[in-house]
Order: C-alpha cells, then sequence, then structure tokens
C-alpha cells in the first residue's frame, strides 16, 4: 500500500499485474507505472501478488480466483484506510490479465450494487491468444479507459477491438507499442492523466 504523503486522499486505486504463469507479479513495470500514476492523481494505490506468487499462498486459479483475491484486497484497503462504510472511491486498474481479471471484479461489483468510480485498463487480455487460451472479458462501463499497444503480438489489437465494439468503448491506441509497451510506460502514465484530469473539469 502506497498512500498520497501531501495531498488529501482521494480513494483507492487496486492495480494488478499480469499472467502469473508467464512470470507476472506486481513488480511489473507497466503495474508499477499504473500504481504510481494514481498515486500521483491522490489515491491510495494497491498492488497485490495474485495467489501463487511471491509469498503468496494458493495456486493460479485462471481469472476466477485471482478475481476473489482482488475483491479481498479491496476489503482490506477499505480497513485499513478507516473506511468501513465503503465510501472512499474505487478505480480498477490492470495490466493484461490483471486488467481481465479487473473486468470480472467490476460486474461482480456491479452486481452486489457496488460502485466503482472508474477503471483504466491497458493491453487487455481478450479473445483468444495464441489459439490456447480464451480470456471471456466482461463488458464495462462506458466511461473505462482501455489503452492498448498497436504492434502488440501477444495480444493483438483486433481482440480487444471486437471486445469494445459491441460496447461502443474507445480504446487509445498507441503507436508502435508492444504488449509490455517497451520505452512508452511514459505515454500510458499521460494518457491516463490526461483522462482524469479531463475528468475532474468535467464534473466541476
Amino acid at each position: 500500500m502506497e498512500i498520497p504523503a501531501d495531498a488529501p486522499l482521494r480513494g483507492i486505486a487496486l492495480a494488478a499485474h499480469p499472467h502469473p504463469v508467464g512470470g507476472g507479479a506486481n513488480t511489473n513495470k507497466v503495474t508499477h507505472t499504473l500504481a504510481k500514476t494514481f498515486l500521483s492523481l491522490g489515491y491510495a494505490a494497491f498492488r497485490p501478488n495474485f495467489r501463487g506468487v511471491g509469498m503468496t499462498e494458493g495456486v493460479h486459479d485462471n481469472g476466477a480466483g485471482e478475481t476473489d483475491d482482488l475483491l479481498a484486497t479491496l476489503e482490506d484497503a477499505h480497513r485499513r484506510l478507516n473506511d468501513p462504510d465503503r465510501r472512499l472511491p474505487v478505480t480498477l486498474t490492470g495490466f493484461s490479465f490483471g486488467a481481465y481479471c479487473q473486468t470480472l471484479l467490476a460486474r461482480r461489483l456491479r452486481d452486489a450494487g457496488r460502485a466503482v468510480e472508474r477503471l483504466a485498463l491497458v493491453g487487455v487480455a481478450a479473445g483468444f491468444i495464441d489459439g490456447t487460451r480464451a480470456y471471456d472479458a466482461e463488458a464495462v462501463p462506458a466511461d473505462t479507459l482501455v489503452i492498448h499497444g498497436a504492434a502488440d503480438t501477444l495480444v493483438p489489437l483486433a481482440n480487444v477491438l471486437s471486445w469494445a465494439e459491441p460496447q461502443n468503448l474507445p480504446v487509445v491506441v498507441i503507436p508502435g507499442a508492444d504488449h509490455f509497451f517497451h520505452r512508452r510506460l511514459t505515454l500510458i502514465r499521460d494518457v491516463i492523466l490526461r483522462a482524469w484530469h479531463g475528468r475532474a473539469r468535467n464534473l466541476r
């Protein structure tokens, strides 16, 4: 957990990392960038490891158990921030498999009548990947920020567009970016900052 040092607490940002089987962990540079970006916006940033990663217990569960992990982390975040009535706004963010899991969590929270302020998803795992794994990402709110690399060969842009199109959901495409956004992490940060600052202006 990281808490803004010199700013009022704006909410909770829960950042989810990429696929554990591929070495994904909360130290992943994209996930780290997401957490740091939301910390700079005034959110308490939580960046948990999924089950079986690092010192955590359990084994990989293809998204279902990992969604449980995210929900447990969110409940712990409210407790640690002395927010028993869950008044703090919640932003869900994630990268790749983590972004996919956040679509599942958003659906679960919505079904339970719990509001999410907004989602910011990068490199969403959607559709068939390498013909071996399929990710049936859930529909997300219309104001969700989706960022994807034009040169992503692991999760092709076409997969994400096929997921987004029925939802009329815009996708921010970063030219030349591969799946891991090598040398383009600052672009992820800048896109999020513009989106959140723009939203704040519109709410005034």
